[in-house]
């Protein structure tokens, strides 16, 4: 079962629990959350073909360890002791909670989580831990946690706040880092990693250029960067630059260190046929050329894609903003 988290035992017996605890973890999030490595769309495609389904597993394998990395680096970078008290600000599936809960067991962990059906997950898999282990579990965007924290945790005082694109949707970060450094005390600490989605991949740049009409190329460019200058979309209109300001305006000193990285993707139908499908939540890539490029244009386009792009396997490039609070000496 991905869903179940184990607590450790003593002894070799115990580190090789932990190992597969940490495997299985990262597993369940890549499955469920992804990394931001790959456009959602890649992991969520129903694959019938034996082809596609290798590559799915692949994929997934990537994306976990790629997971278990930036856990990893979140708590070199947090520096837990036992005693103590952490908040994870997006629990999600568990990835950071449950490292969090082995690397403070005589402290304790608040789970932040946005939605009924991740809270009800976490207390489940909690029920396998003694009762003065299990995180708490709170259903809070990051602008309600002090009220709701009052209530349900009168006079916890956080150590260190960790989490994982907890901010990639937030409409409005100033706020959420206003709110984040009210919870934390001056000698508390901050890790986040966050990513950061206008250095991702761009698509036209899969393509070669020798090969397209040189005008459709250059519009096709233009419409593309476009997007990632649309001020009013908050997964958009930020930078890691953006991040560290946010939290200096806040009363913290952080240092945001950006890290690049390349993973092989697979292009497949499903994917291509997610991109120029109209979204129905967030604009498609075929939606957001729509703005500035011709029907015609768009056809094209599409037609250049599945030529050139179908069952191809590209590196695919992304960024990682890590964001840790630094000392005020």
């Amino acid at each position: 079962m991905l869903t179940s988290f184990q607590p450790s035992t003593q002894g070799f017996e115990g580190e090789i629990n932990m190992q597969v605890a940490r495997r299985r973890e990262a597993q369940l999030a890549a499955l469920l959350e992804g990394v931001g490595v790959f456009p959602v769309e890649v992991l969520t495609y129903g694959a019938t073909d034996r082809a596609s389904e290798r590559w799915l597993q692949r994929a997934l394998s990537q994306v976990s360890t790629q997971l278990a990395e930036v856990r990893e680096r979140i708590f070199t970078l947090a520096q837990l002791q036992r005693h103590h008290v952490v908040l994870d600000i997006n629990a999600g599936s568990g990835l950071l909670t449950w490292e969090a809960v082995r690397h403070a067991p005589e402290g304790g962990v608040c789970a932040c989580v946005h939605s009924e059906s991740d809270a009800q997950a976490l207390v489940e898999q909690a029920a396998a831990l003694s009762e003065l282990r299990r995180p708490m579990v709170v259903n809070a965007k990051i602008t309600e946690l002090p009220v709701v924290l009052a209530s349900q945790a009168p006079g916890v005082q956080f150590d260190c706040i960790i989490g994982r694109n907890a901010l990639l949707n937030e409409p409005d970060k100033m706020a959420a880092a206003q709110v984040l450094a009210q919870l934390l005390p001056q000698s508390g600490r901050l890790v986040l990693a966050e990513t950061v989605p206008r250095h991702t991949q761009r698509l036209y740049r899969l393509l070669d250029r020798q090969k397209l009409d040189a005008k459709l190329c250059d519009r096709l460019v233009t419409a593309e960067e476009a997007m990632y200058t649309d001020s009013s979309d908050p997964m958009l209109n930020w930078d890691a630059e953006d991040l560290r300001m946010a939290f200096e305006a806040a009363g913290l000193i952080v240092e945001v260190v950006l890290e690049q990285s390349s993973t092989q993707m697979h292009i497949t139908s499903a994917f291509l046929n997610r991109l120029f499908t109209t979204g129905a939540k967030r604009p498609s890539y075929l939606d957001r050329l729509a703005l500035t490029l011709q029907p015609q244009e768009l056809t094209a386009i599409k037609e250049i894609f599945s030529k050139y792009l179908l069952n191809q396997t590209v590196n695919w490039e992304s960024s990682i903003a890590y964001v840790f609070s630094l000392d005020e000496t």
